[in-house]
């Protein structure tokens, strides 16, 4: 990915731990490396195929005026969040905010926070066999959509499918969706609960009927086996109301473990060759 460097942008602001920091202020120094895709701004020579650093550094020195934090890993937080919200050509940041009057009484030249951000690209499948179960969807997805650092991208079509597991009756509309996210995979988590919650769910039985599931897929390639969350879902191989739907919005995603592509899985599943 090409990147844009802004380096050591001065900028007086009231951040810190101590009264005197944030009622008489301080110089901090900003530095970002902004990634985005430069290719179409080199070849047509036009700043609306690219982003605008001298706007990028007015931001900056305008969110940390405006933001007082006591930690500049706060700072920094919310700066490079700010950032990736405010301008859709940047895809992630790495952004570093330096204290040199950092008051710790002894000599030192700054003490500095550094860290990436991007959007990150997750697939969830979404279920429902309980009372109206479009309504539950739509109603959940409405919950994810309001945070704005979750952005819907594609939705496969709704389709009725018999329960799994032969614990839950009634027949089931399921569906995938893919989403850009600044969510960690287990802030994303908490979130689809949120969601899950505000239409009533209820875990008791594995399996059960319910009024809106919402389940992590993949998130970006990355492999985790956590208590609270597994990526890949361990049982997308075994499931077509999964993979049919993902398939019409991601057939040539890999599975960062077996290697197969949606498409291959589905057909696998269903012996053809």
């Amino acid at each position: 990915m090409d990147k844009i460097r802004i380096q050591d942008l001065e900028v007086f602001a009231n951040h810190g731990v101590f009264p005197e920091e944030t009622a008489l202020g301080q110089k901090f120094l900003v530095s970002a490396e902004l990634y985005t895709d430069t290719r179409q701004a080199g070849k047509t020579d036009e700043l609306e195929y690219s982003i605008h650093y001298g706007l990028v550094c007015q931001e900056i020195t305008k969110y940390m005026k405006e933001h007082t934090s006591r930690l500049i890993e706060a700072a920094a937080e919310g700066l490079a969040r700010q950032l990736l919200l405010s301008w859709p050509l940047l895809k992630g940041i790495r952004l570093e905010i330096k204290k040199p009057w950092a008051p710790v009484g002894l000599p030192l030249k700054t003490v500095s926070v550094e860290i990436e951000r991007s959007w990150h690209r997750a697939y969830v499948a979404v279920g429902s066999n309980m009372g109206d179960r479009r309504a539950h969807i739509e109603n959940g997805l409405r919950v994810v959509e309001a945070d704005p650092a979750v952005r819907i991208v594609k939705r496969s079509e709704l389709l009725e499918t018999e329960p799994y597991g032969g614990v839950a009756e009634g027949a089931f509309l399921n569906g995938c969706l893919e989403l850009e996210t600044l969510l960690t995979p287990t802030e994303l988590l908490d979130l689809l609960h949120e969601a899950e919650n505000s239409e009533g769910r209820v875990r008791t039985v594995r399996w059960g009927s319910r009024t809106l599931d919402l389940d992590i897929l993949f998130y970006d390639d990355e492999i985790l086996d956590a208590p609270e969350l597994v990526v890949p879902h361990p049982e997308i191989e075994k499931r077509a109301f999964v993979l049919e739907p993902l398939a019409q919005i991601a057939p040539y995603k890999r599975h960062p473990v077996s290697g197969k592509r949606v498409f291959e899985l589905l057909c696998a599943l269903k012996g053809e060759e």
